[in-house]
């Protein structure tokens, strides 16, 4: 069958695709950036669209069968996320009105609570404007969703893997139903033209009830560490989310969000879905070792922190290939490269866990310090450890390019400036490797901080560039 996929770069997504492939279906990749998608399989054709911007949906095809809508914008800012959900479901509606599209499939959040989180609340009015389509639709709610990349997880990696002891505010105590990833895929895929499913919801969960304190400590039990919660009654959502903020890689504005959901029990309610589609439902348990199998094996293929509204990012960022130089200030720095191969496994491995080759820790300092501004900091690091695509995070950068075969990395700045940076890393045909930090200062602020800065930035460049070319 012929199908559309929404938020085709998001974490669910790129999960679900291979599985559609693999079925034999035709999928038409919807993306706000053509640039950032780059097909690896057979029989997908990139559609470039926005849903918040109407015309650019004309180009979706009008002969296709199902449609997915995995649009999400809870990491946006706090007070706009629910406008923007609104507006994009609104033209999604209204676009597929055009087509021959049988069925919706829309995956929400469980609703079970009178009192709605601002989250589960959007999720909620979003399930209402896409009822009123010329289509079929089947809406799937789940709570957590636990995976390699999910932001479940990691915030739950985060805090086991820093935390011996956790001083933790009460919402630990509510109870929720993870799912596995994996069965989120089996759900989503299954429910593809199945009459019976038609004009239904369903609330997916796994097989277990359990507290955000259980999680954390199961989860501890599993990396074999020994970890205690404290839980006390004291600690206002403000404090808690900039509890999770600086403890976990997470954005304050998702942080926000998530601690506003997570003040209502998430359970799901009963039904034969799992049954009837022949899904074995895994336990937490088995859900956290399949996803460090993954982690292990290096073969992520999608996380939260890559998203555009997990930092707050621009979308339109991906649109700055063209490095300016009028007005810029410029680091630039030509090294002799001795071996091109190891020189480029380098470059696309800077970063994350393997660091930035020369004086990493004034990175780090870099990065707590944008952290304590509200910025990204360097908690983000990076989804793989050797491989690296456009539109992936890179510490506090954003991959606007990274073309191998013409052994060019350029990199946009995503921490708090007064201008704009961009860091290029490329190989000629003569063996140099050129290094080049371009700065676009916005004002008298951008001037001062560039002077001020690159006292520290010239030995910081210097010494990279010689150890990538060594």
């Amino acid at each position: 069958m012929r199908i559309l996929l929404t938020g085709a770069t998001g974490y669910i997504a790129k999960r679900l695709l291979p599985i559609l492939v693999n079925q034999g279906h035709e999928v038409f990749a919807c993306v706000r950036d053509g640039v950032r998608f780059k097909p690896e399989y057979p029989n997908v054709t990139p559609v470039q669209t926005d849903f918040l911007v109407p015309q650019t949906l004309k180009s979706i095809p009008i002969d296709i069968d199902v449609a997915f809508y995995l649009i999400h914008s809870m990491s946006s800012k706090v007070n706009d996320f629910q406008q923007l959900e609104a507006t994009s479901a609104i033209n999604f509606r209204d676009a597929l009105a055009c087509t021959n599209v049988k069925q919706v499939i829309y995956l929400s959040g469980i609703i079970n609570d009178e009192k709605l989180s601002k989250h589960l609340s959007s999720r909620k009015n979003v399930e209402d404007i896409l009822r009123t389509g010329s289509y079929h639709l089947t809406v799937l709610r789940a709570g957590i969703i636990l995976g390699s990349g999910s932001a479940s997880f990691e915030i739950m990696r985060d805090l086991v893997e820093k935390l011996p002891i956790m001083v933790a505010p009460r919402w630990l105590l509510t109870k929720s139903q993870p799912i596995a990833i994996r069965n989120v895929v089996e759900f989503l895929s299954g429910v593809m033209l199945r009459e019976s499913t038609y004009n239904q919801s369903y609330d997916i969960g796994g097989p277990q009830v359990m507290t955000y304190k259980d999680m954390l400590l199961e989860f501890a039990k599993l990396r074999q560490m020994k970890r205690h919660i404290l839980v006390v009654p004291v600690m206002t959502p403000r404090l808690s989310s900039y509890w999770l903020y600086f403890v976990t890689s997470t954005s304050y504005s998702l942080a926000v969000n998530l601690v506003n959901s997570m003040k209502a029990e998430v359970i799901a309610k009963p039904n034969n879905l799992a049954s009837s589609l022949g899904i074995k439902l895994i336990p937490f348990s088995e859900a956290i070792r399949l996803a460090f199998e993954r982690i292990e094996s290096d073969n992520v293929l999608s996380s939260w922190k890559d998203s555009f509204s997990a930092s707050g990012a621009n979308t339109g960022i991906l649109q700055k290939l063209s490095v300016p130089t009028l007005g810029c200030f410029i680091d630039s720095q030509v090294v002799k490269v001795k071996d091109i191969d190891t020189s480029l496994q380098r470059i696309w491995s800077i970063g994350g866990d393997n660091g930035w080759y020369y004086a990493t820790w004034l990175w780090k300092v870099r990065g707590f310090i944008d952290q304590l501004l509200g910025g990204v900091g360097l908690r983000r690091g990076r989804t793989n450890p050797s491989s690296i695509n456009a539109g992936d995070t890179l510490d506090f950068w954003r991959v606007l390019m990274a073309d191998k075969q013409g052994k060019r990395l350029l990199l946009y700045a995503e921490m708090l400036l007064p201008g704009e940076a961009w860091l290029e890393f490329s190989i000629d045909s003569n063996g140099y490797l050129h290094q080049v930090a371009t700065f676009r200062p916005k004002g008298l602020a951008g001037r001062a901080y560039w002077y001020l800065a690159y006292p520290l930035h010239l030995p910081i460049f210097r010494g990279m560039s010689r150890r990538l070319a060594r």
